[in-house]
């Protein structure tokens, strides 16, 4: 939710937030997770949605089956506001943040009604479902994706053994773009919610998808490289690195 935050006042747009879950975490990993009750999860966002307009819908972990479910009903009251979904089912550590059972209600119920998924290479495998034997071709993962209903899905190569990250966005006539980008040391805490977030903001500001997921790259990117690591664990991308360079230069 930080990382949320953070990105999307960063890049200039007014965030609310509905609370899904509290994890007790570090920069060294998640230690555990209480999902909030469904009740007060609808609470929340039916308080907000009646009383302001949103421009997009950005949904991160879930929390729990009953979460999934009531979320989606919600979202489908509002089926002309971009929804990007971020499929969190595991820490940067590795760490088991969603069950089969709730990847499965992901499919049924939300991905349908998604605009952009923005899985790394080991969610769109698991999401894609393939059997054991099968290949794990991540266009072909992309293409099972966009099938099950989605609109577009972007796979982030971070996890891939490449020298450098390739992220690919796909559409439903195949590649839409690819990008390369020079691989940092080090781990990061919270990437993928910052690259969600900047996507989330892009499309708020009128951008299209190809052309947020551009912008939304190069934001993630520069705030990865001046990224600190004020704990034991991973680093932190540095959201905030358009003003520290401002500062500097005014220092000049």
């Amino acid at each position: 939710m930080q990382a949320d935050l953070l990105t999307l006042a960063s890049m200039g747009c007014h965030p609310v937030s509905v609370l899904t879950a509290i994890t007790v975490q570090d920069t060294l990993g998640v230690e555990d997770i209480q999902s909030l009750d469904v009740d007060l999860v609808v609470a929340q966002a039916r308080a907000l949605l009646e009383d302001m307009p949103v421009a997009v819908f950005k949904i991160g972990m879930l929390g729990s089956l009953e979460n999934i479910a009531a979320i989606a009903e919600i979202v489908a009251d509002y089926p002309d506001v971009p929804l990007i979904l971020d499929p969190v089912l595991a820490s940067g550590r590795g760490d088991e943040l969603a069950s089969d059972e709730m990847l499965g209600a992901m499919l049924d119920l939300l991905i349908p009604q998604t605009t952009l998924l923005t899985p790394n290479s080991l969610e769109a495998r698991r999401l894609a479902q393939f059997e054991s034997d099968e290949e794990f071709n991540l266009g072909e993962c992309a293409h099972r994706l966009i099938d099950g209903g989605c609109e577009y899905v972007l796979i982030t190569g971070t996890h891939e053994n490449t020298p450098q990250v390739i992220n690919i966005l796909y559409g439903q006539g195949g590649v839409l773009r690819s990008d390369t980008w020079q691989r940092l040391p080090g781990h990061y805490h919270g990437s993928g919610c910052t690259l969600a977030s900047a996507i989330a903001a892009s499309v708020a500001h009128g951008l299209d998808i190809a052309e947020a997921v551009r912008e939304a790259q190069e934001y993630t990117w520069q705030a990865l490289s001046a990224g600190f690591r004020p704990g034991m664990g991973q680093y932190i991308p540095d959201r905030l690195f358009w003003a520290r360079e401002e500062d500097e230069l005014e220092g000049d």
